[in-house]
């Protein structure tokens, strides 16, 4: 049974190169999508228009926006950096954690 493929953006502060770990899902990163620099509102407001998950290693992000109001999920990474080779412990969970997701839901990935 395969899993369904669902639309993920990684944040600028994830490593790109988790995205190859996340095979089946369709993943674009903030840079590729040309929205660098753009502040934590305006990045969900664009994201919830094309993607169904944001992924971030950005603690904060779920406590200074109401991430209820949007239409995607945010998954926070927590590792000890945002390297890749520390991220890649949290993989396994991270794509049950996809699996799951739902529109304004934070989930915490440790």
């Amino acid at each position: 049974m395969s899993r369904p493929r669902r639309r993920l953006l990684l944040d600028e502060c994830v490593d790109r190169r988790l995205a190859i770990y996340l095979d089946p899902h369709e993943v674009s990163t903030v840079a590729k999508v040309g929205w660098s620099g753009v502040t934590n509102g305006q990045l969900l407001c664009r994201a919830e228009q094309d993607f169904e998950i944001l992924i971030t290693v950005d603690r904060n992000l779920s406590f200074q926006q109401s991430v209820i109001d949007f239409k995607l999920a945010i998954i926070v990474l927590h590792a000890i950096s945002n390297r890749l080779d520390a991220l890649l412990p949290l993989v396994p969970k991270l794509l049950k954690a996809i699996t799951s997701a739902k529109p304004g839901q934070v989930i915490q990935v440790f």
